[in-house]
């Protein structure tokens, strides 16, 4: 998986390229909790160039919308198609996160 942040004021624009596996999950987790802790919490999180996300992927999305709702921020996750998108609605997370 490859990840890059554009960070403007509060707000963060990430794109996901390729698959997110256990050992990417962490990474990606570990980068964007860094950034929310800097007060960073408006964030826009572009997955239309992710063809492949597994369960560890999922709990990170969850727990990255979990952090920046505490943080009075907002999640909104875009571009979502093909298996990610499958998988997100079979697990309904779709009714947890800001998708457009």
């Amino acid at each position: 998986m490859k990840h890059s942040i554009k960070v403007s004021g509060n707000q963060a624009m990430i794109f996901l390229k390729d698959k997110i596996y256990v050992s990417d999950a962490s990474l990606l987790r570990d980068d964007i909790l860094l950034i929310i802790d800097q007060g960073i919490t408006d964030l826009k999180m572009d997955l239309s160039g992710l063809t492949y996300i597994d369960s560890s992927g999922l709990g990170t999305l969850v727990t990255i919308n979990k952090r920046t709702k505490e943080k009075s921020g907002r999640l909104v996750l875009t571009g979502a198609q093909g298996l990610p998108m499958d998988l997100i609605k079979r697990t309904r997370l779709d009714k947890v996160f800001n998708i457009e």
